[in-house]
C-alpha cells in the first residue's frame, strides 16, 4: 500500500510539473509490452502496401534549411510518453514542399518574437507500430493505426510548439507535448489567456502555409499534399548527413 501511495505520490508531482508547462517530464503510459519487444518485432514487419502513382520520398533535414529552427526530439530519449527512447539520433526530417513551408512559418513567427521548436517530423513506420502497439486502448485515439500509416511517416506531419527569442525557452501552452489529456485538444477552452493566444498564433501560422491541425494535438499538424506521399520505413541514420 506505501509503495502504491508514493507512486501515485510520483506521478502527481510529475503530472503537476506537466500541468504548470515545466515541461521537464513528459507524460507517461504504461506500455502494454516492453518496447524492446515490440521494436523486435516492428523491425521484420513491412509497411501496408499502397496502391497509385505516389511521388517519390524526398525527406529534407529541417535544421538544414533554417537554423533558427530548434529541436527538442524527445522520442531520441528516455523524456517520452514510452519513457525509453524509440529513435536513434535526434533529427527532424519533412517532404520538401512541407519543410519549405514550414521555413515561411518560422519567419512568420519570428516577427512575433518567436522560433519554432520541432518536437518531431519525419517517423519511421516500425516507429508508429511500436506506439500503437505499446498503447492502451483507452489512448489509442492519441497514436495512429499502422495498418494505415501515420502522415508522419509520409513526412507530411510535424510536432511542434514556439520558443522565445529572447529567452530561448519554450513556451507555456494550454497542455504539454504528448500529453494524453483533453487538455491537447486544439480547441480545449482551459489554460491562461496567453497559453491560449499562443496557441492560436502558431495554429493561424501554419494554416496560411497550408498545414491543418489535428483536433486532439494542438501540436500536431498535417500538410496539405500528405496523401501525394508514400509511408517511408527508413531509419535516421539511413537518411544520410
Amino acid at each position: 500500500m506505501l509503495a502504491r501511495r508514493i507512486g501515485l505520490i510520483a506521478f502527481g508531482v510529475m503530472f503537476a510539473l506537466r500541468m504548470g508547462h515545466a515541461q521537464e517530464v513528459s507524460f507517461r503510459i504504461t506500455p502494454l509490452r516492453p518496447v524492446e519487444e515490440l521494436r523486435v518485432e516492428a523491425l521484420r514487419m513491412s509497411p501496408p502496401i499502397e496502391a497509385g502513382n505516389l511521388r517519390a520520398a524526398d525527406l529534407v533535414e529541417l535544421v538544414k534549411l533554417d537554423p533558427t529552427i530548434k529541436l527538442d526530439v524527445r522520442y531520441a530519449t528516455s523524456d517520452n510518453f514510452l519513457g525509453t527512447p524509440v529513435y536513434t539520433q535526434a533529427r527532424a526530417f519533412l517532404e520538401r514542399p512541407a519543410a519549405e513551408a514550414l521555413v515561411q512559418v518560422s519567419r512568420e513567427v519570428a516577427a512575433s518574437g518567436y522560433g519554432l521548436i520541432v518536437h518531431d517530423g519525419y517517423r519511421p513506420w516500425y516507429v508508429t507500430k511500436i506506439f500503437w502497439d505499446a498503447t492502451p486502448n483507452d489512448k489509442k485515439i492519441f497514436v495512429a493505426n499502422p495498418a494505415e500509416g501515420s502522415k508522419h511517416n509520409r513526412g507530411c506531419a510535424v510536432d511542434l510548439s514556439l520558443y522565445d527569442m529572447k529567452t530561448g525557452k519554450e513556451v507555456q501552452m494550454p497542455s504539454g507535448y504528448d500529453e494524453m489529456t483533453t487538455r491537447a485538444y486544439a480547441n480545449y477552452s482551459g489554460g491562461t489567456d496567453g497559453e491560449r493566444a499562443r496557441r492560436a498564433l502558431l495554429r493561424r501560422t501554419m494554416e496560411r502555409q497550408h498545414f491543418t491541425v489535428n483536433p486532439t494535438e494542438w501540436w500536431h499538424f498535417d500538410y496539405k499534399d500528405w496523401r501525394l506521399y508514400p509511408i517511408v520505413n527508413l531509419k535516421f541514420e539511413d537518411l544520410g548527413r
